[in-house]
């Protein structure tokens, strides 16, 4: 899978898990481009992910990990929220 695809795949998961059919979008994007992008056709902009985010009620980071989740099956939530800490603890402390 490629990460369009896990990306997409990670938007349907979560607009499921809220109970959000597609039509709930309509004031932030078509039916027709969600439909799109969760198909993985389509890479979404960033500012584009932060709408859909703040549309669902999530942060746009829990759109990036689960897709970077599917993209990767063998990594789970700890691992990945492991990685990201250390990231940035690293990067914050040459600030």
């Amino acid at each position: 899978m490629e990460i369009q695809q896990a990306l997409g795949k990670a938007i349907k998961t979560i607009r499921l898990s809220k109970g959000l059919n597609q039509e709930y979008f309509s004031d932030v994007s078509s039916r027709t481009y969600l439909s799109v992008l969760e198909n993985g056709k389509k890479n979404p902009t960033v500012e584009k992910i932060d709408t859909l985010a703040n549309a669902m009620g999530v942060h746009p980071l829990t759109l990036i990990t689960l897709a970077y989740m599917n993209l990767d099956g063998e990594q789970n939530l700890a691992d990945i929220h492991k990685t990201i800490t250390n990231e940035l603890t690293q990067a914050l402390a040459t600030t």
